[in-house]
């Protein structure tokens, strides 16, 4: 069995007064997801999110390692993922996609986040990401 880790985050922002997050629709599966990314030799979970986010919607980030989400799944029948997550604050909010592996990126509102996500565990991780974001001043 092989095993992977990817860091990612639920990037977001504060506009007129209500918060957004930043999804990608990635183009081989074609689903709403968050930025993430392999990590890669030397780098740091908080290190490989704000990378991978840069790289993948030329947005920067401050990462709040206060929130800090696991989900492992088994993308192949031989194959365990762990993806970590992220609460991360936009430093920027024009975004470029990564043309070999995003075809769309949007700002959403966070609770309608929910309508665009497939996977139940990126809803709960919505979910979970707005009670903390909550609590932030």
């Amino acid at each position: 069995m092989t095993y992977e880790k990817s860091c990612g985050g639920i990037v977001y922002r504060k506009f007129h007064g209500n918060t957004e997050i930043l999804l990608i629709k990635h183009i081989k599966s074609g689903y709403w997801s968050f930025p993430k990314g392999h990590v890669e030799n030397g780098e740091t979970e908080e290190e490989t999110a704000k990378r991978e986010i840069k790289e993948e919607t030329g947005i920067d980030v401050y990462i709040d390692s206060g929130f800090r989400e696991t989900v492992t799944y088994s993308p192949r029948k031989d194959a365990k993922k762990e993806v970590v997550y992220f609460v991360a604050r936009a430093r920027n909010y024009d975004y470029t996609p990564q043309l070999e592996e995003i075809s769309e990126i949007r700002w959403v509102g966070i609770g309608q986040a929910h309508n665009l996500l497939v996977y139940d565990n990126d809803k709960l991780i919505v979910n979970k990401a707005k009670s903390f974001i909550a609590l932030m001043k």
